[in-house]
């Protein structure tokens, strides 16, 4: 599933933008590749990045990912409710699993990242 709504990273990261808030997370693919998710790491509020600086983790019982952030900004918000329950990332990764709310310093970079059919022609189809 890869709506349209939104915009994508190769490295399987989506960020939706609503005014100068970005909402960023993990892709379905993302999430379905690394199996049951059992720990999040996420960057604190007010912490500034730029664009695909590394920003957390994402650990399964499989593997180890980096998490890197689709637009530069400074954090507003991180999602407490998917830190203290990673499995929401597995259960929900396109809505309730969001990770990190940015206020996006330039919001030109969204056009750098993947639309949805450049997303679903990256997974193959």
């Amino acid at each position: 599933m890869v709506p349209d709504d939104r915009k994508y990273t190769q490295e399987h990261e989506w960020v939706q933008v609503d005014g100068d808030i970005g909402t960023f997370g993990v892709t379905d693919h993302a999430a379905g590749e690394l199996g049951d998710i059992v720990f999040v790491e996420l960057p604190g509020v007010g912490d500034e990045f730029s664009q695909g600086d590394t920003v957390g983790t994402i650990e399964s019982v499989k593997a180890v990912a980096d998490l890197f952030l689709p637009v530069s900004g400074e954090i507003v918000e991180i999602n407490e409710a998917a830190v203290d329950s990673p499995e929401m990332v597995n259960s929900g990764p396109l809505d309730d699993g969001w990770l990190v709310k940015v206020k996006l310093s330039d919001p030109s970079e969204i056009e750098n990242l993947l639309d949805a059919q450049a997303y679903q022609d990256l997974l193959g189809g």
